[in-house]
């Protein structure tokens, strides 16, 4: 299984890429960065749509096609909407929602002539549930909602579609945060590894079979429900 993974070169990307290695697929990343581990990659940045649909067709065409697409990339910019640079601000929706369907849609053309073409996006549960000091993420996860729930209807019978709805995860996700929206110290995060091993699960139902909505989260996620 060829299995093209935004973000891959940490994080949440960077287990779901090695956990399909591990059952024997092909993974190929796609971040701004190179991964710090040995996978097909190609750097480009999300917001760059021209830049992102050649990453996707160039390994596409290195691997002889795709069977899946995982967009696990995903950035944030915390504060009031009256505090966070414009600039800032509209990156996260570029990244996030722009991103997701600039690499879905170049994909699409190589998953409908998959045997089980698979999309799986990566909401939130600040997807479904609002916070406060997070307009810019927020609006990016709803937005990759709908779109997930749209494209599936869309995509019925011919692409498998699951909205992967992650909690917390203990990640470099929250690094270089201000302290107060950084998790406390007895915060509980899932292991980046869980939710892959979920993402994995998605990917391997049957044809016919979809997981199309899938929440995976801490016990005690305090964003869900």
């Amino acid at each position: 299984m060829n299995v093209l993974i935004t973000g891959g070169a940490s994080g949440l990307g960077a287990a779901i890429a090695r956990r399909i290695a591990d059952d024997g697929g092909r993974p190929l990343v796609i971040d701004r960065h190179p991964p710090k581990y040995d996978v097909e990659n190609m750097q480009a940045d999300l917001t760059d749509r021209p830049c992102t649909e050649r990453a996707v067709h160039s390994l596409a065409r290195q691997a002889g096609g795709l069977d899946a697409v995982v967009t696990a990339a995903g950035i944030d910019a915390c504060g009031t909407l009256a505090d966070i640079p414009a600039e800032d601000w509209e990156r996260v929706i570029q990244v996030n929602l722009m991103g997701t369907a600039a690499v879905v849609r170049a994909a699409l053309p190589y998953l409908v002539h998959a045997p089980n073409g698979r999309v799986v996006t990566c909401a939130s549960t600040l997807g479904l549930k609002a916070l406060s000091d997070a307009t810019a993420y927020c609006a990016s996860k709803f937005g990759v909602v709908g779109f997930t729930r749209a494209l599936a209807a869309e995509l019925a019978g011919q692409v498998g579609v699951t909205m992967l709805v992650p909690g917390g995860m203990d990640t470099a996700f929250f690094d270089g945060r201000d302290e107060q929206y950084k998790p406390g110290p007895d915060a509980q995060l899932n292991r980046p590894e869980n939710v892959a091993a979920a993402v994995a699960f998605a990917l391997a139902q049957p044809p016919g079979c979809e997981v199309r909505e899938l929440v995976v989260c801490p016990a005690r996620e305090p964003s869900w429900p």
